[in-house]
């Protein structure tokens, strides 16, 4: 029915109300008095609706047809509100219908204009007024419809376009509404950007846990999204993660505000970190400029695709050494050709051409690659001393090498202990017998018995180092266990021999392969870092491994004289070659203020003899004197300080010999003091005068990286020299790092991306990652040990069943 639609548009048509407005029986009674009164002046106006402005006149609204336009019509001038067509009521209706459906809807018309948000009288109570009044024009109640363009059919809105991506939406007021519109504007307009969030909002207080300040914050639909993309990236998650149950309800408790993406929303948000981190490092070499030092490696992936991660390592000019990763890229072959050409191609992409040294592990191929690479360089003029530093081996898998060797001619004792651990490892009720046996004898040791791992020979000395500790609880281990003593008598080791029970001697003999294995397993910690300067001490740690080595030769114990022998063949082979031997790891050490040439001298000696060692010391003092005059050539400003300092003790010489015939007394007297405060005749050059100072003394907490900060102005061409040399790695365990933060191949998430898609987030994990300590798989075991033996012994854990 016509007149029940216009009701229902006239009553929707007005305003929310602020106050609710009572009714009194007077009003409806003079309500229903005007409506069913004949004799209505056909002249009455409707009642004026005065609204409180909500939103600004600037707002788009709907147009208004033409044919509702006017003086003489009874129509009004629409809002751009939820209902903008809405049509005006007809008073020559009320006249035409004097049924009691008509007095309902009556009714139904003067309890809308009652619950108005203008504040009523008893007068407002009448339908129409003598008085002519213009309906005043309402502000819009949604700003939807600035955003929209509107098309209208027979005088009714019909169809809205958006403004930004010309998208057609149903905009029939009576059946759509605004819903879909504002929809569309938040989650499908490709082409609208919401405006940003006011300044004048108020925002929260945020109390650093870490800090005593207090800052502001407020909520950030971008921040939040943004810092969801690389908490997935760090936190090696894959993109459905944001799509999970579990995390759409913690989301809905922490901040209901934050709309989250889809997985497809994340892949694209990564690409867009990626690219914003790449161009940004690329600013940052463009500005610093470094001569960079290279590690690289290559990966197979769970699908038998070869990766190559190349990472570069610098120090900036605040002196800070930095690891970044700059490809992670599929690689057809292994050849050293190849590896060349993908090293060459992505140190193009990166603008980057000043590479001082490359380290790789002992592969044929790579010795193929470094010279490869090096005739790139000559080709770009870039490659210093004709490459001859450029090859620096991987000190940790060399050591590597050296003790799988060792480990090669094993005695029964670590077969016993290994067949031991790996008993009462079997069950966790085995393991709580072990405890209470622990318990019993006394034994305060907070770490867990660990099996270890044949292919890695630091797993053999944690798993050593581990049942060392827990002797007497083997001992007496049979008490509570009467199965352990006939599973050592029968069980088959992996090399087919039964190891047996373990004695007094064997337990001797485990601590002199433990304490052997510590030298080893400190040594490899200690070169493996990426974070901190390594080739400083590179020298001093060969010298100090080989002098262990020759006592560990002449030792009683036959395994450990055996073994120790194996790895000094080994030894050898690398370094006691000074041919083999990387003269730029010398000059590293003699960089450092503590050492200097007076160590290198006596360890050379005691290293190589004392004819070879005097040898190669030469070898590296001329060397050393080389490099330090191609940087003196290099740097202008320092070359033009040099020359002028040159100069002018030339000049003074000069000027001295000139007056040697007029006053020679004076000129012996000055000659001598010179002598007695330089040490030599001439001006010395920074290089001279840096070797001739004292050497710093020894301290835990020195660090040679803020010495030459802070020294930098005495020597600044030598301090470019050490900034270079400083930063050598020496392994190649950095880029191994990339694959995982425990030290894992490719895990079966990033092997099911593509390549593009792997090296983003391989890359921008590195450039993201602030902590300087991998993750300790074997700590986390044995956390989860303790805890899952707590609760068997509170009785928490009685569904879980043993086998």
């Amino acid at each position: 029915m016509v007149y029940g639609e216009n009701v229902i548009a006239f009553v929707q048509q007005q305003p929310a109300a602020a106050q609710p407005a009572t009714i009194s029986d007077q009003q409806q009674a003079t309500t229903r008095k005007s409506a069913t009164a004949s004799s209505v002046d056909q002249q009455q106006q409707p009642p004026v609706l005065s609204t409180s402005s909500t939103h600004s006149s600037s707002n788009r609204q709907p147009p208004i047809p033409v044919d509702q336009q006017g003086s003489g019509s009874r129509s009004t001038t629409h809002s751009s509100s939820r209902r903008p067509a809405a049509t005006t009521i007809s008073f020559e209706m009320a006249e035409q219908n004097q049924s009691n459906v008509g007095v309902a809807n009556q009714s139904r018309i003067s309890m809308a204009d009652s619950t108005d948000n203008t504040p009523t009288t008893s007068n407002d109570a009448s339908i129409g007024t003598k008085e002519t009044k213009k309906r005043k024009e309402m502000d819009p109640r949604s700003t939807v419809w600035q955003y929209f363009e509107f098309f209208f059919e027979n005088g009714l809105l019909v169809k809205a376009k958006c403004l930004h991506c010309k998208q057609n939406y149903a905009a029939n007021t009576t059946r759509n509404g605004t819903s879909g519109l504002r929809q569309h504007l938040t989650n499908r307009c490709k082409v609208y950007k919401p405006p940003p969030v006011a300044p004048g909002i108020q925002k929260l207080l945020n109390f650093q846990s870490n800090s005593s300040s207090i800052e502001t914050w407020k909520f950030e639909q971008e921040v939040c999204r943004k810092a969801l993309v690389e908490m997935i990236i760090l936190d090696e998650l894959p993109f459905s993660f944001v799509e999970k149950e579990g995390f759409k309800k913690f989301m809905s408790k922490v901040q209901p505000l934050f709309r989250i993406p889809s997985r497809r929303t994340i892949t694209r948000d990564s690409y867009e970190v990626y690219g914003e981190l790449r161009m940004n490092l690329k600013m940052s070499f463009r500005e610093i400029q470094p001569r960079i030092c290279l590690t690289t490696d290559t990966w197979t992936s769970m699908q038998r695709i070869n990766y190559m991660c190349l990472t570069a390592h610098f120090i900036d000019r605040d002196w800070v050494l930095h690891k970044r990763i700059l490809n992670f890229c599929p690689i057809t072959s292994h050849k050293g050709e190849h590896l060349a050409e993908c090293i060459s191609n992505c140190l193009l992409d990166w603008n980057l051409d000043n590479v001082f040294t490359v380290t790789v592990d002992n592969a044929s191929s790579n010795d193929v690659a470094v010279l490869e690479l090096s005739k790139k360089l000559d080709m770009w003029g870039t490659n210093m001393m004709e490459g001859k530093h450029l090859h620096v081996r991987c000190m940790a898998h060399i050591l590597n090498l050296i003790v799988q060797d060792g480990l090669k001619e094993i005695g029964p004792s670590i077969k016993q202990v290994r067949q031991m651990v790996k008993y009462v490892r079997s069950s966790s009720t085995r393991t709580r017998n072990f405890l209470k046996c622990v318990e019993m004898q006394k034994i305060e040791c907070d770490k867990m018995l660990s099996l270890d791992v044949p292919t890695r020979w630091n797993s053999t000395y944690l798993m050593l180092d581990t049942a060392e500790k827990f002797e007497k609880a083997f001992e007496r281990f049979d008490l509570y266990d009467g199965n352990f003593n006939s599973f050592l008598a029968t069980d088959v080791c992996e090399d087919g021999s039964i190891a047996g029970s373990i004695q007094y001697e064997d337990w001797a003999n485990v601590r002199n392969i433990t304490k052997f294995l510590e030298k080893f397993y400190e040594l490899t910690l200690k070169v493996s870092g990426s974070r901190y300067v390594t080739c400083n001490v590179y020298f001093e740690d060969i010298c100090e491994l080989d002098a262990y080595l020759k006592v560990c030769m002449t030792s009683d114990d036959v395994d450990l004289s055996k073994m120790a022998s194996g790895m000094k063949e080994k030894f050898k082979k690398y370094w006691d070659t000074p041919e083999k031997m990387n003269k730029m790891l010398f000059i590293a050490f003699v960089l450092d203020p503590r050492n200097k040439f007076m160590y290198v001298s006596f360890a050379l000696e005691e290293l190589l003899g004392e004819e070879k060692g005097q040898i190669v010391n030469n070898e590296v003092n001329a060397y050393l004197k080389n490099l330090f005059a191609i940087y003196v050539s290099k740097y202008a400003k320092g070359s033009k300080n040099q020359s002028s300092s040159s100069d002018s003790s030339d000049s003074s010489t000069y000027g001295l010999s000139q007056n040697v015939k007029t006053n020679s007394l004076r000129t012996k007297f000055y000659m001598k003091k010179q002598r007695e405060d330089s040490g030599s005749l001439g001006v010395k050059s920074e290089l001279d005068r840096y070797l001739l100072e004292d050497q710093e003394p020894e301290s835990e907490d020195f660090d040679s990286l803020i010495w030459w900060k802070v020294n930098s102005p005495r020597f600044p061409i030598l301090s470019q020299l050490a900034r270079d040399v400083l930063v050598i790695p020496l392994s190649s365990v950095a880029s191994e790092c990339a694959f995982s933060t425990g030290g894992r191949i490719l895990d079966p998430f990033r092997s099911s991306l593509t390549p593009k898609c792997v090296q983003c987030l391989i890359c921008v994990q590195d450039w993201l990652r602030q902590e300087t300590k991998l993750l300790c798989v074997e700590e986390s075991l044995e956390f989860l040990e303790k805890i899952e033996l707590e609760m068997a012994n509170s009785g928490r854990n009685s569904s879980i069943v043993d086998l």
